[in-house]
């Protein structure tokens, strides 16, 4: 998923919310998505990583649907970026 240009909102009380909408049209493989990693332009730096769930689930990052099958759309519906010690 390639994700905006402004990817993330201003901060606020140690918290940066997700910006724009991050979408992929065209999932490239199929299974259960349970983690996420946010890298570079380049794809070869990690500045984030974290698990994902639907809502309800506990996870870092929500989307829509989790199980997905190649080609199926995603969504993702909100992510916050918190502080450790905010």
């Amino acid at each position: 998923m390639t994700l905006p240009a402004d990817w993330m909102g201003d901060a606020a009380s140690g918290q940066k919310l997700k910006a724009g909408v991050w979408q992929d049209l065209s999932a490239d493989a199929g299974g259960i998505i349970g983690h996420y990693r946010i890298y570079d332009s380049g794809g070869s730096t990690c500045h984030a990583q974290g698990t994902v769930s639907e809502a309800g689930g506990g996870g870092d990052m929500i989307l829509d649907n989790t199980d997905v099958n190649p080609g199926q759309s995603i969504a993702l519906n909100s992510w916050t970026l918190t502080e450790p010690n905010g």
